[in-house]
């Protein structure tokens, strides 16, 4: 049984990996921040989502002395010239205030007319071993803001974010929905096949 460390606290995406990873590399062990000693996380510095995707793999290889998956992911907004990025959760100033983030968002493209509200979340993952392989890919979810919140689940700019093709936004979806349309779901299947080839290797 090999372990795999995913570098973060978020029970949802160590969800999301496991049930990817246990039907593709059978003998597998996914785990995540929690399960191992506590190590000082880098501040997330890189200028793309792919540079601190990297950045926080390598940190955990170094730590733990596993092979590590990390992601960096937000919402760009066409409006915004790509903004808010990789600045998408501190967007407001705080860390992770979702609701200040999301208000600040929607007042600086109130007079944005509906057609050019287009969007589209991003999310880089990182592969990297003890060995030194370094793998990254990313993937987009297109859609567009919309003027107010809608939907409960998810979190972050969920509740504004409409995905192309569909008239609910991504916090009205169930997670198995969003699991399989999202930029993160996209993301981590792209990166299963990479997983499993490195991870058999080694």
């Amino acid at each position: 049984m090999s372990t795999l460390l995913l570098a973060t606290r978020n029970a949802g995406k160590l969800a999301e990996l496991q049930r990817l990873l246990e039907s593709a590399v059978p003998g597998v062990q996914v785990i995540g921040l929690r399960d191992v000693d506590e190590y000082p996380e880098a501040p997330e510095t890189g200028a793309t989502f792919e540079e601190n995707a990297l950045l926080k793999a390598r940190e955990a290889v170094r730590h733990t002395g596993l092979p590590a998956v990390a992601d960096d992911s937000g919402l760009t907004v066409d409006a915004l010239n790509g903004m808010p990025g990789v600045l998408s959760a501190r967007w407001s100033g705080r860390h992770g205030d979702d609701e200040a983030n999301t208000a600040l968002l929607l007042g600086q493209i109130a007079d944005v007319p509906d057609e050019r509200r287009g969007a589209a979340f991003v999310c880089a993952a990182a592969l990297v071993t003890p060995d030194g392989t370094e793998r990254v890919l990313a993937r987009q979810w297109r859609g567009s803001v919309i003027r107010g919140k809608r939907g409960a689940n998810g979190f972050g700019y969920d509740p504004v974010f409409v995905p192309e093709g569909l008239d609910v936004t991504s916090a009205e979806l169930t997670p198995e929905e969003k699991d399989a349309r999202s930029h993160r779901g996209q993301a981590f299947a792209a990166l299963v096949p990479v997983l499993a080839e490195v991870l058999r290797a080694g």
